[in-house]
């Protein structure tokens, strides 16, 4: 394992290493080779998630239509399959394939980045002799219960995964039984002046205008005036669409943001308004400008108690935050993996993947049925009169191989671009997904009294750079000791979630501007965001970035979440006319990917999967 405690780090330190790997041009990769260290990517910190190197050739060929040689280039082997997209979608077509063919089918799966499981991205940090696992992508196993198809779950108990495992793992009364809850942090260029609160009743469901809520409201830096009108909002007795029927209200709440609700409907002011505007970015991509109100009338938000709707049933809800591995779902990608290549690292069940040593040399060997070769970004798709032909870029060189079938379990929105005989109908489905851009930024600290100080363990920033910061998930797993002692170092989670809020632009339009503000900062720029909202969160309880931070890994998704259908952007009938379009089969090419579910859940991503390869096998 490398090794990247920082015992005396600094400021010039921490930026150099970024810095001077930038200036020589090296990717991620090469900084390990270059160091003679050990190929194992999760160790990597810096600029991770869509590094340098994993993005630059498929840009080039989609935006200059550059192609890299790889129309002149020789077919060097034959598969049955070859799967584009190393995800958890991709690697369980691999995975569904070979249980349908038999294990003795050859499977190629080609990704562009320098690790497997796309957005189920593992990050490992070593402190003294403390290692740390943190996710830095697809963070847990969402309601298995109530959401999960028979074939997803059929895998996961394959994989040797029992979600009852977590019950016990995961330890769900850890940070309260501290004294620690969830706070909010209103920041100064918005409200005026820094305040935490340790309390966080705003988005309760069983909140009304009780003591809990009436001291947090007065604590609130806004005016009084605001102040009213924000509690007014937990007024069952109030009806702010009065006079409408409840055929009426749902069709209002759907094409109505609910920052327009809150404002121009419930009369609030914008103060009230920001206190919720960046909540919703973690789930939804977007901000309370842009999210419908009926959406957010599922997750507590205030306003509509008194509306006399039927209440919503949402069983999934009702399951348990709880099914996470240390390094989120990348557990599910290396069981994947282990699986498909068994020489890849030992063991066989959910607790030892945890720690299980991954050898990379092993993911793409001749003697292997299986292999995965990273760093390799697909340009060519393209049917042949007995199979597909798939060209792509690796090592600086074109190279081409053949197989009897393909899964394109990548971005839909390059699927136009690398086969363009597709059916125009189809090419312009695909082209639709715009993938939502976000950060998940894991910071090692060297102790968190400060949180403990604080009485904080998770805090919502509705309008700061970091919508949201908390301490790791209390998870304790095949032999992973989540930190119990405040004097332990530990991971911070924060989220960040570029766009263009308030601007009036739709969905689409924000993730593109966001994509862009992602690709032109560079880690200094987060850098210096990082310690700059921390200090001022946390300041009070004794923290200090200068001397508590030990490592940063910025995992930068310019393309992360799959675009899901917005009431207030896209029509009813989006399942049938774009989804179903742009998943269709093309003759031997199959389209997987969470894309094609509409939403960016693990278990789409495996449905999907599925679904792809009856398609190809008939």
């Amino acid at each position: 394992m490398v090794d990247f405690r920082m015992p005396s780090i600094t400021r010039r330190d921490f930026l150099n290493g970024s810095a001077l790997a930038v200036a020589a041009g090296l990717t991620p990769a090469a900084q390990l080779a270059a160091a003679g260290l050990r190929y194992y990517p999760p160790t990597l910190t810096g600029m991770r998630g869509q590094h340098p190197g994993s993005f630059e050739v498929a840009h080039a060929f989609a935006r200059e239509g550059r192609r890299f040689g790889v129309d002149d280039a020789v077919i060097e082997e034959r598969y049955d399959l070859i799967v584009v997209g190393g995800g958890i979608s991709g690697l369980s077509a691999a995975w569904f394939y070979r249980q349908a063919a038999g294990p003795g089918a050859r499977i190629l799966i080609l990704d562009n980045d320098d690790d497997f499981g796309g957005h189920a991205k593992r990050n490992e940090f070593t402190v003294g002799q403390r290692r740390l696992i943190g996710y830095g992508g697809s963070q847990s196993i969402q309601s298995p219960k109530t959401l999960w198809s028979e074939s997803a779950k059929g895998l996961l108990r394959d994989l040797g995964v029992d979600v009852v495992r977590f019950d016990t793992a995961f330890d769900r009364g850890f940070y309260s039984s501290l004294g620690l809850s969830r706070g909010v942090f209103f920041d100064r260029e918005t409200f005026g002046r820094d305040t935490l609160i340790a309390a966080d009743p705003l988005l309760s469901r069983n909140v009304e205008a009780g003591d809990a809520l009436a001291k947090f409201v007065a604590a609130a830096p806004i005016a009084d005036s605001s102040k009213q009108q924000l509690l007014s909002l937990y007024d069952p007795a109030r009806d702010p669409l009065a006079g409408r029927t409840n055929e009426e209200k749902p069709k209002i709440l759907k094409s109505t943001s609910y920052r327009d609700y809150l404002i121009k409907i419930c009369g609030c002011s914008e103060e009230v308004a920001n206190c919720f505007q960046g909540r919703p970015l973690g789930f939804f991509g977007l901000g309370c400008d842009a999210v419908p109100a009926f959406d957010l009338r599922s997750f507590g938000y205030p306003g509509f108690a008194g509306l006399g709707l039927p209440t919503d049933h949402h069983p999934e809800w009702s399951e348990p935050y709880i099914y996470h591995f240390p390094d989120g779902n990348a557990s599910l990608a290396r069981l994947l993996v282990r699986s498909l290549i068994p020489a890849v690292a030992p063991g066989q069940t959910m607790d030892d993947v945890v720690l299980a040593d991954f050898n990379y040399e092993q993911l793409d060997r001749a003697e292997h049925k299986v292999r995965i070769r990273l760093l390799s970004t697909v340009l060519d798709v393209r049917q042949t009169a007995d199979g597909v032909s798939v060209g792509y870029a690796h090592d600086g060189a074109a190279q081409r191989v053949v197989a009897n079938h393909a899964i394109l379990a990548c971005f839909h929105m390059m699927i136009p671009f690398l086969a363009p005989e597709l059916p125009q109908a189809q090419r312009e489905a695909l082209a639709l997904n715009v993938k939502t851009p976000l950060v998940y930024t894991n910071v090692v600290i060297r102790n968190w009294q400060p949180w403990l100080a604080l009485k904080v363990s998770d805090i919502a920033a509705p309008m700061a750079f970091f919508d949201h910061a908390a301490l790791d998930f209390p998870v304790d797993l095949g032999g992973y000791r989540h930190p119990r002692e405040p004097d332990e170092p530990i991971v911070v989670h924060l989220v960040h979630v570029p766009g263009a809020p308030n601007s009036g632009l739709d969905a689409r339009a924000q993730f593109h501007i966001g994509q862009a503000k992602l690709f032109a900062m560079t880690f200094a720029d987060f850098e210096d965001r990082i310690r700059d909202q921390l200090n001022r969160m946390l300041g009070a309880g004794g923290f200090d970035s200068a001397s508590d931070i030990a490592a940063i890994t910025v995992n930068r998704w310019p393309h992360g979440y799959g675009y899901v259908a917005n009431s207030l952007y896209d029509g009813d009938d989006y399942e049938d006319r774009i989804l179903k379009v742009a998943r269709q089969p093309f003759g031997r090419i199959a389209i997987a990917n969470s894309d094609a579910g509409g939403d960016a859940y693990a278990h789409l991503a495996i449905n999907e999967a599925a679904r792809a390869v009856r398609e190809v096998l008939g």
